[in-house]
């Protein structure tokens, strides 16, 4: 699993440790005690990004296809039956390679067509606010390479498996694209103390996010669908879980590197989308 919401700078880490709460990232990196993996450090875009057809294919090593054909198969023999409708039938209109790494060209044309986003090509782990602008733009950031054999079960880093497999296919569902979109657009206008519970936000529903189905619950959070032990743990007897409830779930208590004890569960991706509204509302985020 890698997640995709980014740890601040530097600067903004220090002003973070003596004036307002830390996030969990930042908590994350303070114990490792100067231990950090540079590709959890974010880095900041120099210019816009290649955006949908101009992004170039790059010439994989078939080692590189073979990993990620590994990575497709193990994670489909678990999704169904765990992952939602929506998850699935996104992979659908993405028509998602098995057996080849996508191109994000194509997958970029597919979202537009789908729910208006489409995909830049960015180098990694990228600054929270070139992360936002691009969100609030409905545009989504993809890395563009595949992790290494050595982390098939965990990878600390973003990587195209996570970013395409585990993103990209909620893109396709109406009010989840909706509510990302203004998740960008809230996130810039964070500040303070407001941006941990923003980050609990990003964490408890895009990675992390449960939804009832049929009167059961299902998955759709990225860092869930793309982790081959989240995806059988998040369902188990081992998870508590809690309705979704916007005011809790920003003070919930989360930790970045371990398989997580709670997750939330929302009714409807409609319930996500006017809840994150009136949560903004509520602090100013948002007009």
């Amino acid at each position: 699993m890698s997640e995709a919401f980014t740890m601040p700078d530097e600067t903004q880490a220090q002003e973070a440790t003596s004036d307002e709460a830390l996030s969990a990232f930042e908590k994350a990196h303070a114990e490792a005690d100067g231990d950090v993996d540079p590709r959890t450090i974010p880095q900041k875009l120099d210019g816009r990004p290649p955006i949908g057809e101009e992004i170039a294919y790059p010439e994989y090593p078939e080692a590189d296809h073979e990993t990620w054909r590994l990575l497709v198969s193990r994670q489909m023999e678990q999704l169904p039956g765990r992952a939602c409708e929506a998850y699935l039938r996104g992979q659908d209109v993405l028509k998602l390679e098995a057996d080849r790494i996508p191109d994000l060209a194509n997958l970029s044309r597919r979202l537009q067509e789908a729910t208006g986003w489409t995909v830049a090509n960015v180098p990694g782990l990228i600054h929270e606010k070139d992360f936002f602008e691009l969100l609030s733009e409905r545009i989504f950031p993809s890395t563009n390479y595949v992790r290494g054999r050595e982390e098939l079960d965990y990878t600390p880093a973003p990587d195209c498996f996570h970013d395409i497999f585990g993103h990209m296919p909620m893109l396709t569902q109406p009010d989840f694209a909706d509510f990302y979109q203004l998740f960008g657009q809230a996130a810039l206008n964070g500040e303070g103390a407001i941006r941990p519970k923003l980050e609990a936000f990003h964490w408890f529903t895009v990675e992390f996010g449960l939804i009832k189905e049929h009167g059961e619950h299902r998955i759709f959070g990225a860092g869930i669908v793309s982790s081959n032990e989240e995806v059988t743990h998040a369902l188990s007897d081992a998870v508590t879980t809690q309705p979704f409830d916007p005011d809790v779930l920003v003070d919930t208590e989360y930790e970045v590197y371990h398989l997580q004890d709670t997750l939330f569960v929302m009714d409807s991706f409609e319930q996500l989308l006017d809840g994150f509204r009136r949560w903004t509302h509520q602090h100013g985020l948002l007009d």
